[in-house]
């Protein structure tokens, strides 16, 4: 399981610390200096089951400085799949990736029925 995460970001430290307290094993992924390929994305958006959008992290600053909010809609799949590979900042995070499915944001339950 890896779990792709921005280190100042206190969602990606709950997250940890959730998995910690589960003794799930898992390697960390610095979503900035390792950001994912549009490749991986695609794999990963497949895999979840979810709209793209999900994979935004659309409360960034630099999702709104570009406003990303009104040119999301008119861009496709694969324009949208380069701009999340072009900085790991656009991409909601945590992000995490396991052979049960992907998962995009902390939520407990979620993550709970990768596990």
């Amino acid at each position: 399981m890896t779990v792709l995460i921005y280190p100042k970001c206190s969602t990606c430290q709950k997250a940890l610390g959730w998995l910690d307290a589960k003794g799930a094993p898992y390697e960390t992924r610095h979503i900035k200096d390792e950001r994912p390929t549009a490749a991986e994305l695609k794999e990963w958006h497949a895999k979840s089951g979810l709209p793209l959008k999900r994979f935004f992290n659309t409360s960034g600053l630099l999702y709104k400085e570009l406003g990303l909010k009104e040119k999301l809609p008119g861009m496709s799949e694969e324009e949208q799949l380069e701009l999340l590979a072009s900085d790991g900042m656009l991409v909601k995070r945590p992000l995490l990736v396991s052979e049960n499915g992907v998962v995009p944001g902390f939520k407990s339950a979620e993550w709970e029925k990768l596990l």
